[in-house]
């Protein structure tokens, strides 16, 4: 009977949240491309909607776990009401106030600080259920650190702040804390831009790439490892969500890969690299260029052409890389057997992400606002998805992907709930300035030390989050402190937003890694280790356009220091890569590998008298390397 009710109970909340889902789909739609909303509406009904979302998916969650007991889930039923009750309540009394304090002068009392107080509660746990530890931590420890670190030492302690000042910065603001500006962003921009990634997906545009990248790498030595690479830049940049691309690309090539003689750590490494990589290719980069575009003021199309340049290296490197490995394991060129050929459908197909890309750049050139430019891309998406004759068979498919996109764009917003407690915290406390006083003093005056340990930093802040979160929360920490190196503001938030990307790949979190091992049947530590040795050209490429922001198109552009510098990294990747794997046209003895990987580094310094010594020798590397592999060449042939 306790199991019958506990399933009813879980059916309405499911009929609820794809209720939810839907209202908040069509507001994203009306908001971006009709009308607007009152501000204090649309963030109430935003997350109030997102309540809603939120406690149905983690309630699926938890019935997906066998050992939950009976008396568990009927202990669970009535948190999950109680939770409900608690956060519409502090969301309407977040309403009341903002229109009293429009209305009238109005003080936030010490009444309302206990709605707040559970708001902050009911999202934190939600944030917990639903994107684990991590994020729960930064936003729990944020509002300790308001309540409590008035007693903390040194540079951490504040002027202290009391429960009802800490419910004003946190909760009852719409510049900062979880109703402000970052959730501005997410509901006006960001939002469309996930209903419009799922969709792309929902229309078969992800099948049709897929198809495409294994035409263009078919007779490539990598093969479907390159596949992989092409397949998830394209695909990753419309996800936005790391986990998603594997899944989606990583069960049809991962098995690919492998059977072309790849091993399955091998394998599984150069999916989660490349499907990571997928966020630092423009034009859509998943949904992070639109922040970064609104938090910098850069304007979205400076944002993806300054992304341009440096993620195109990242792809070299990751080709480069699997050509160097082919060449090791003595992986020979040859055609690619798959069952699906490019068919008439398939061209046909590709206007389904060929379309609704050109009219996201169109609308932007033409001066449209993002969000106007996210709302025609759909658009034209549902227009143009009619050609496909997957959807014309069954048109329901569109009305999934349109629900699963909102439920992201709602799982998403209980996220950013987290990230607005750290953003006003930060704000009231100014610990974000007193952190970038602490890296100025160990800095001394090396930029380069500086830029270091703020990529340590964004490593350690960004692991186990998913990208945008990530991102979020090292550029509030990390980004005063790299732009008071002198640094701009567009080139600090690529700095952080680059090193959020990578810890995905860094062990031990490594999500990345431990969602492609088990597609691979590989051990997740090693695929890890893998994955992070794959990609550590994402670890270089970011001190590179900092030293050299020409890189970035936007800024100080000088076309031949630009063609110079493309150059030097080219060619440093190559040597860099190669020394990784100890292997180029032949195996490479120890000290091959040392003088490669100080030359790769030597390539990059400013200085001529180092640059350019360096490319000499490594040209005379891989010349010897070269002549060594004709000599065993012709003996093998000889004593064939």
């Amino acid at each position: 009977m306790t199991e019958t009710k506990s399933a009813s109970v879980a059916t309405a909340f499911a009929v609820a949240a794809t209720l939810s889902c839907m209202v908040l789909g069509f507001i994203a739609l009306y908001s971006s491309g009709i009308g607007l909303f009152d501000p204090k509406m649309h963030r109430a009904a935003g997350f109030a909607l997102a309540l809603i979302v939120g406690i149905s998916v983690s309630q699926s969650k938890r019935t997906s776990n066998p050992s939950t007991s009976k008396n568990l889930s009927l202990i669970n039923i009535l948190i999950d009401f109680a939770m409900l009750i608690a956060g519409l309540w502090a969301i309407w009394s977040f309403y009341f106030v903002q229109t009293e304090m429009e209305e009238f002068l109005y003080d936030v009392t010490r009444a309302d600080a206990w709605p707040a107080l559970a708001g902050l509660i009911v999202f934190l746990e939600l944030c917990r259920r639903l994107w684990g530890w991590g994020l729960f931590s930064v936003g729990a420890l944020a509002v300790i650190y308001l309540l409590f670190g008035a007693d903390m030492p040194g540079l951490l302690a504040h002027t202290g702040f009391s429960l009802t000042e800490v419910s004003e910065a946190l909760w009852y603001n719409t510049n900062k804390g979880v109703f402000g500006s970052v959730t501005n962003i997410v509901l006006s921009t960001v939002f469309i831009f996930i209903i419009f990634g799922v969709l792309l997906e929902g229309t078969g545009a992800g099948d049709t790439l897929l198809k495409f990248a294994f035409l263009i790498t078919g007779r490539t030595r990598g093969g479907p490892a390159h596949a992989a690479i092409l397949a998830s830049s394209l695909f990753g940049t419309m996800s936005g969500s790391t986990v998603a691309n594997i899944v989606g690309t990583g069960t049809f090539t991962i098995p690919m890969i492998k059977k072309r003689g790849f091993s399955p750590t091998f394998a599984a490494g150069i999916e989660a690299t490349a499907s990571s990589g997928g966020q630092i290719m423009p034009p859509i980069m998943g949904a992070a260029a639109l922040v970064m575009a609104d938090l910098t003021g850069a304007g979205y199309l400076t944002v993806i052409v300054a992304a341009l340049v440096p993620a195109l290296f990242y792809y070299f490197s990751l080709f480069t890389a699997v050509t160097v490995e082919a060449r090791r394991q003595g992986i020979e060129v040859r055609p690619v057997q798959i069952e699906d050929k490019i068919t008439q459908v398939d061209w046909i197909n590709s206007i389904l992400f060929l379309g609704p890309i050109a009219v996201v750049i169109g609308s932007l050139i033409y001066g449209l606002s993002t969000s106007a430019a996210g709302f025609y891309a759909v658009i034209v998406l549902l227009v143009l998805s009619v050609i496909n004759p997957d959807v014309r068979a069954e048109p329901m498919r569109l009305v999934r992907s349109f629900i699963k996109g909102s439920q992201s764009g709602a799982t998403l917003l209980i996220a950013i709930a987290a990230i607005g407690i750290l953003v006003g915290s930060l704000d009231s406390t100014g610990l974000g300035l007193k952190l970038a006083n602490i890296i100025a003093n160990i800095r001394g005056e090396s930029l380069f030390s500086a830029l270091f340990v703020a990529m340590i930093g964004a490593l350690v802040l960004g692991m186990g989050m998913p990208t945008l979160p990530a991102y979020l929360i090292i550029i509030l920490v990390m980004g005063p402190a790299i732009q008071a190196l002198g640094i701009s503001m567009l080139t600090a938030h690529m700095f952080v937003f680059y090193y959020g990307v990578a810890s995905s790949l860094t062990p031990p979190v490594a999500i990345a890694a431990y969602a492609a091992a088990p597609i691979a049947g590989s051990n997740p530590l090693m695929t890890a280790l893998m994955s992070f040795r794959l990609g550590m050209a994402k670890f270089i490429i970011p001190f590179i356009f900092a030293f050299y922001p020409t890189l970035l198109i936007v800024e100080e552009f000088y076309l031949i220091e630009f063609l110079w510098i493309t150059a030097r990294t080219c060619f440093c990747i190559w040597l860099f890569s190669s020394a990784l794997s100890a292997y180029d046209r032949t195996k490479l003895s120890i000290p091959e590998v040392a003088l490669r990987f100080v030359m790769a580094f030597a390539c990059l310094v400013i200085s001529p008298t180092v640059h350019l010594p360096a490319i000499v020798i490594g040209v005379f590397l891989i010349l010897f390397d070269i002549r060594r592999s004709r000599i065993i060449t012709q003996k093998e042939g000889a004593t064939s």
